[in-house]
């Protein structure tokens, strides 16, 4: 028994023989539909992420070294503590059910702070995104970034606050 589904087409409710995806209608489309699923597909395959993991993320020993604190028990355990102690509310914006760990003052600008309670916070990923924006900026960290000579910024609202300004 053939099966069938509904025309891609906006407000197209013809049936639509599988494989296909639009209607005789609306068939014009179906090459370029089908051409977004491959282009979508080669960039989300696994050797892109394994691109991503032994290029980007592992450039040199310094970034291999602070990837590999997150894979040891001394991390996994700093995480669950900080959860528990700011009940998985993010510090920074005061959304709820955050489930993230960061650094306040980045480790690769201060990599003796990297198992340091005082320097950990939990943190939403909307600004964990926008920490990470205004880190590059501020402090200079990240891929293609120089290191700044600017003073530590420990305290979460005045980050908060830097964060919203850039």
């Amino acid at each position: 028994m053939p099966r069938y589904r509904r025309c891609r087409q906006p407000n197209c409710h013809a049936m639509v023989q599988f494989p296909n995806h639009y209607c005789p209608k609306h068939f014009e489309y179906e090459a370029e539909y089908l051409a977004n699923r491959q282009r979508w597909a080669r960039a989300h395959s696994k050797q892109y992420q394994r691109k991503y993991n032994t290029v980007t993320r592992y450039r040199n020993d310094t970034k291999s070294e602070q990837y590999n604190f997150y894979r040891t028990k001394q991390w996994q355990d700093l995480r669950q503590r900080i959860l528990d102690r700011d009940h998985y509310i993010c510090r920074y914006c005061g959304q709820s059910n955050s489930k993230t760990v960061d650094h306040i003052v980045p480790i690769e600008f201060d990599p003796m702070c990297k198992a340091s309670i005082d320097n950990l916070t939990t943190i939403c990923r909307r600004c964990h995104r926008a920490k990470t924006q205004w880190e590059q900026y501020y402090y200079g960290t990240g891929q293609g970034h120089h290191r700044q000579n600017v003073p530590e910024i420990r305290d979460i609202t005045r980050i908060s606050r830097l964060m919203k300004k850039f």
